[in-house]
């Protein structure tokens, strides 16, 4: 089922990601674990796609997998900075032999190496080449409500993304971010520029101190003073900060759809657990 028609059903939608694995002998595990995300029922699930696209045949047996096993419709990731455009439309290929309808179209991280395509310099290139290939897929992108880490100013990082929904995109995910005020200040601007596509909130539990400045460092997102509150007196109580971090996390989704967010996205970094307990707070508000 495509994405786009989910996101039009008159209900609250909560999705999950999950990733693949880095290497082959790990593909068992990692997909029995997708396994066990996708037998919560959400919305739909997400599946990530490796740096320079080295995990792309994990991504599409996984994805394949949750469709087929557990009836949930996937999103897959697809990236293009270190990809060359035959590559590109070989996996796109693979996703539609597969019976994947759902593309998360991005640039992807820089490699360490500095090692970029010379047929992609940004996302917009990557939703043209799969729009040019027929309209049989759901394309959907990323954005960031505090401006991406690479743009100066944030009116810069707004038309780019009104230039890069209209290239051909139904609707777009946010990256990470700890303060909602950050969140509707972004969907006021993004609707103030006519970018009128559904716009998905994505949230991560961060349930490990260590998370918070991977996340911080990769995202360049704000945190509170609260949540680094959170994080200096549960941090070193694998426990505490586990349950501090779902709560934190369950807290922003409750006040996101209070306040008329319709669609939420948790990263859930492949632990079961955490997506298991956060729809668990949730029951009754997602009924």
């Amino acid at each position: 089922m495509k994405i786009s028609e989910i996101l039009k059903q008159d209900k609250i939608t909560l999705s999950l990601e999950v990733f693949p694995p880095k290497t082959s002998d790990k593909l068992e595990s990692t997909a029995h674990t997708a396994l066990e995300v996708a037998a919560l029922h959400p919305d739909f699930i997400s599946v990530t796609y490796g740096a320079g696209g080295g995990t792309s045949a994990f991504t599409a047996e996984i994805a394949a997998k949750i469709q087929e096993e557990e009836h949930v419709p996937v999103l897959a990731h697809l990236t293009c900075v270190s990809s060359s455009r035959d590559y590109v439309k070989q996996i796109i290929g693979v996703y539609r032999e597969k019976g994947i309808e759902n593309i998360l179209a991005l640039r992807g991280d820089i490699p360490q190496d500095g090692r970029v395509s010379e047929d992609y310099k940004y996302a917009i290139d990557l939703i043209r080449d799969i729009r040019e290939q027929g309209n049989d897929f759901c394309i959907g992108g990323g954005c960031y409500p505090e401006g991406h880490i690479e743009c100066a100013h944030k009116e810069d990082d707004i038309r780019y993304l009104k230039e890069k929904v209209d290239a051909g995109l139904d609707f777009l995910t946010t990256q990470l971010f700890f303060n909602n005020d950050v969140f509707y200040n972004f969907l006021y601007r993004a609707r103030e520029a006519g970018i009128t596509v559904p716009i998905i909130a994505g949230i991560m539990p961060i349930t490990r101190a260590v998370q918070l400045k991977r996340s911080v460092a990769m995202s360049g997102t704000d945190v509170p003073q609260r949540f680094r509150a959170i994080v200096d007196r549960f941090g070193d109580n694998e426990a505490a900060m586990k349950q501090a971090g779902i709560v934190y996390a369950t807290s922003q989704i409750i006040d996101l759809i209070a306040n008329g967010i319709r669609h939420i996205h948790v990263y859930t970094m492949n632990r079961p657990e955490i997506a298991a307990a956060i729809m668990a707070n949730l029951s009754e508000i997602l009924k």
